[in-house]
């Protein structure tokens, strides 16, 4: 069964492609693929999910159907939440930009982007407290203040952290270029 959400387009991977090659551009696409880090956070999950749903059929043979179906509902959360995280990241259709997180999602339509464009600050290293000096896409839009531009994508997120450094300025030249495209438009 083919995931979609878990390849990117193969006109990403090469530099020498256009930044836009699609016939379809009303189709939300990834302009990346996910990174090591996320699949195997993912990969874990659906681990321990199996795990669990094999104990829910343990439990249905010997126990009562309720406990069952609420440790099948515990791996049931489990299978949404390595979805989820599969499908977190920044997301470009010619409608507009959607930045996915665990618990949310944030279309901005291309009308509303001032710009997107790649900073030096420190950013979070996976997610956590802890800072390190890297790289982040920045998205501006109209009517919100400089000091809060959210941060789409960053040099030491789950997608791009033990990747080469090139993958992180491909993604971000795209998501560039999507930008630069549309808001003329």
């Amino acid at each position: 069964m083919p995931l979609p959400f878990l390849t990117a387009d193969r006109a990403f991977d090469t530099a020498d492609e256009v930044a836009l090659p699609y016939d379809d551009r009303d189709r939300w696409r990834r302009p990346y693929r996910p990174g090591p880090w996320r699949v195997g956070a993912a990969a874990l999950l659906l681990l321990l999910a199996s795990f669990v749903l094999f104990a829910a059929v343990i439990i249905a043979a010997t126990a009562t159907p309720a406990s069952a179906g609420t440790v099948f509902a515990i791996a049931l959360v489990g299978v949404v939440c390595a979805l989820r995280l599969l499908r977190m990241g920044v997301w470009v259709s010619a409608r507009g930009l959607r930045h996915v997180a665990f618990v949310s999602t944030r279309t901005t339509a291309w009308d509303e982007v001032v710009s997107v464009r790649t900073v030096q600050q420190p950013v979070r290293w996976l997610g956590l407290p802890r800072t390190v000096q890297g790289q982040a896409l920045t998205l501006a839009r109209r009517g919100r203040q400089a000091g809060s531009l959210p941060l789409l994508l960053t040099s030491h997120n789950a997608d791009f952290l033990g990747r080469d450094r090139l993958a992180f300025d491909r993604a971000a030249d795209t998501v560039e270029a999507w930008a630069a495209e549309y808001r003329r438009a």
